[in-house]
């Protein structure tokens, strides 16, 4: 007497992560970039993106601002709700990575508990973790919408450089001022290094 397989439980995946980066030419990869509001992490980001798909590199940019219209919305900024914000941006960007991606992640996530939960999640094999470590004056002066000026008048609570802290993360292969250094001398070094590991 047969058996139905849809009957059975556990079914598992037929391709693996491997096979998928086969398909890809390249590693999956997750590179996480840090810093404060206006520190330039989403211009980096995307112009990072264009320079590995300039390669061939399949890529995804997952920004904080653009995930918390979706994915994430209806959370705010309290402690909790950036550890979920947190929590769901890393296990998207693990599914990604699966697929053969080079995910970038551009979140503010200001705490090294932050940081070591994403790590944890994606693990350490596939987490490249970027400081943006742009100055807090340079940042206020980007700030076209106004949030800083709003945050200091105390019309923004639990904003990260102002009522919030941002830890320095310890453990960033390198920090980019981007206040001395240009968007193209950034992605050249964030390039340099990340595209020799990438490569199968």
């Amino acid at each position: 007497m047969s058996t139905n397989p849809f009957l059975s439980e556990g079914a598992e995946p037929q391709v693996s992560p491997h096979e998928k980066e086969l398909l890809t030419g390249h590693k999956g990869m997750v590179i996480w970039m840090t810093g404060l509001p206006g520190s330039g992490k989403t211009t980096l980001a995307y112009a990072l993106e264009k320079r590995l798909y300039d390669e061939d590199i399949l890529t995804r940019v997952l920004d904080g601002d653009t995930l918390r219209k979706g994915l994430n919305r209806g959370l705010g900024f309290t402690s909790a709700e950036r550890t979920e914000n947190i929590r769901r941006t890393a296990e998207m960007a693990k599914i990604l990575a699966d697929c053969g991606m080079v995910v970038i992640c551009s979140l503010i996530t200001p705490t090294n508990d932050l940081r070591k939960l994403a790590e944890d999640i994606l693990g350490p094999e596939r987490f490249i973790l970027y400081h943006i470590s742009t100055p807090l004056d340079t940042c206020e002066k980007r700030d076209i919408k106004g949030h800083y000026k709003k945050a200091r008048a105390g019309e923004i609570s639990h904003f990260t450089g102002i009522s919030d802290a941002f830890e320095i993360p310890p453990n960033a292969i390198f920090s980019l001022d981007t206040s001395e250094l240009s968007i193209a001398e950034c992605v050249d070094i964030l390039f340099d290094d990340i595209y020799p590991l990438v490569l199968l």
